[in-house]
């Protein structure tokens, strides 16, 4: 049975797939797969939350190769960043944490 951080790795790699090459590349995210995948797996960053000029303006910060498209490497990148802004929003203050 898979550790719960082999887990997350795997439910890392596995949402990326679920959404890439719907249209082009099946490696690497368009910008409404992106949009889709925002939408239905990190709500709080989906477009109910940012409007197209901020959607924009991800999509061109996680482009670092600027092919219009986000591949494998740029979303893992995206993931860490939001990990650690998730580490210092928890990190000071310990009522915020959530253990089992």
């Amino acid at each position: 049975m898979a550790c719960p951080l082999e887990q997350a790795m795997a439910l890392m790699v596995t949402t990326f797939h679920k959404y890439s090459g719907k249209e082009g590349d099946k490696y690497k995210l368009s910008k409404a797969e992106l949009k889709e995948l925002l939408n239905k797996e990190l709500p709080v960053f989906g477009s109910k939350q940012m409007d197209e000029a901020e959607f924009k303006r991800l999509m061109n910060d996680l482009d670092h190769n600027k092919d219009s498209e986000v591949d494998f490497k740029e979303y893992v990148c995206f993931l860490a960043c939001i990990t650690m802004g998730f580490n210092e929003f928890f990190k000071d203050d310990p009522s915020k944490h959530r253990r089992k």
